[in-house]
């Protein structure tokens, strides 16, 4: 079901199992629809079930994972129109805050932006999904999270993470190329205090991200 990872005894399993199992539902790794068992995953990861248990029901209150009584747990089923409303919200909750950074000194962490950009650059440069996908979330996070709005960072978050992106693929090159282009001109639009242009590039990336990359649950 997912490939073998392992994970390391210093951090918090809990919070190690939520980021594999999150990752592996973005990228489609784990399927809509699919049953997963708690003890079979924890098996996989080399842990005890507590902490992956903990993970999946961390992903229930998300509304990212349903409970199969008795079995285990499923990824919930996105409809057209579901995946319309977070769209939306994304575009209510990301585009202004980012617009507003455009008026904020980032020079302190200019460089550290940049690097997440790049890490998306390169990811798509190797086509590697899931590489990709964690450093796609790791840039627009980072930069809602200069805003400071601590719950605007959570609740995008949970926004970001129902929306499986069925539509990235190892061999779409062109797609993944694309969007770390557009990361690129956002976080340029944002360091150069063009608030305008920010807001533009950022409603547009977020469109490819519904009509290109987002796509119905596959039952």
């Amino acid at each position: 079901m997912i490939s073998a990872r392992t994970l390391e005894r210093d951090d918090s399993l809990r919070d190690k199992a939520l980021r594999i199992v999150r990752q592996a539902i973005v990228s489609g790794e784990i399927k809509s629809g699919e049953v997963c068992s708690a003890t079979a995953l924890a098996r996989e990861l080399g842990v005890s079930v507590s902490p992956v248990r903990e993970a999946m029901l961390t992903l229930v209150n998300a509304g990212i994972m349903e409970p199969v009584r008795n079995i285990g747990f499923r990824v919930a089923e996105l409809t057209p129109a579901d995946l319309d409303e977070v769209f939306e919200l994304r575009l209510m909750l990301e585009v202004p805050a980012v617009r507003a950074l455009a008026d904020v000194d980032l020079t302190a962490e200019r460089d550290r932006l940049d690097q997440l950009v790049r890490a998306t650059e390169v990811s798509a440069e190797d086509r590697d999904v899931n590489t990709f996908l964690a450093a796609d979330r790791e840039f627009h996070l980072a930069l809602l999270e200069l805003h400071g709005n601590r719950r605007l960072l959570d609740w995008v978050a949970i926004l970001r993470d129902q929306t499986r992106l069925y539509g990235l693929r190892e061999s779409d090159a062109h797609t993944l190329s694309e969007a770390a282009g557009e990361h690129r001109s956002i976080l340029n639009a944002v360091l150069e205090g063009d608030g305008e242009a920010a807001e533009r590039l950022l409603s547009e990336h977020l469109a490819h991200t519904r009509s290109e990359w987002a796509q119905p649950s596959e039952g």
